[in-house]
């Protein structure tokens, strides 16, 4: 995974799950970490890993948030929800050369209300990843042979930017609450520019009071 990455706390989780059924694990944040294995787990992790570094082990697995192969490429929930999408499936593949391309052993189903900020929908994400995650190895080495390889011609996801969170002052905010829902307040804060100036705005939500 990615140095500093969302889905640090929840792998910390997945690590003392897997140590604690008796397997060792080491978490890298750059191919050159990558020490030899039997499985490599990339998640939340912004670049192809080398098949000369894939080839270290008998597996590379790979998550990714959508309905392979529509949805290759980046931020794949985070396009989906701002397309107002809120049955969004997150597929466990294996790694290969080309971008998200491999063949699909697993997959789970996130549901949402379309009221979820960013860390809700984050948790919902990391919770269904872990599933996954622990499903794949659990059933390890039969479900090899249940791989399917992806049909058609797909669809991809450009990378997501900083300018990416930018909000219109001429338009309301329900036309933009998707947008909000998708920012992080930290590392990519909803912002919007008026009268020569810029401001930033963060988002929080208040406990729900229907439960």
């Amino acid at each position: 995974m990615d140095a500093g990455s969302w889905i640090s706390p929840y792998v910390g989780e997945l690590t003392q799950e897997w140590e604690s059924a008796g397997h060792s694990v080491q978490i890298a944040h750059l191919p050159d970490q990558a020490l030899p294995a039997d499985f490599c787990f990339c998640l939340s992790f912004s670049r192809i890993l080398p098949a000369a570094v894939r080839q270290q082990y008998k597996h590379t697995l790979v998550v990714h948030e959508s309905d392979l192969p529509d949805g290759r490429g980046w931020a794949p929930m985070t396009w989906q929800i701002l397309e107002g999408k809120n049955l969004i499936p997150v597929t466990l593949i294996e790694a290969v050369d080309a971008v998200d391309a491999g063949q699909i052993y697993l997959q789970e189903w996130i549901e949402l209300d379309g009221t979820e900020l960013n860390p809700e929908w984050r948790l919902l994400q990391a919770r269904a990843t872990q599933k996954l995650c622990m499903q794949w190895l659990q059933a390890y080495p039969s479900i090899v042979k249940k791989a399917r390889q992806q049909t058609g011609p797909g669809s991809s996801y450009p990378r997501r930017r900083a300018e990416d969170s930018k909000l219109d002052p001429s338009r309301t905010l329900a036309e933009q609450f998707d947008l909000l829902r998708v920012v992080d307040n930290q590392n990519y804060p909803a912002f919007f520019e008026i009268r020569g100036r810029r401001y930033q705005i963060s988002i929080t939500a208040e406990d729900r009071t229907d439960k």
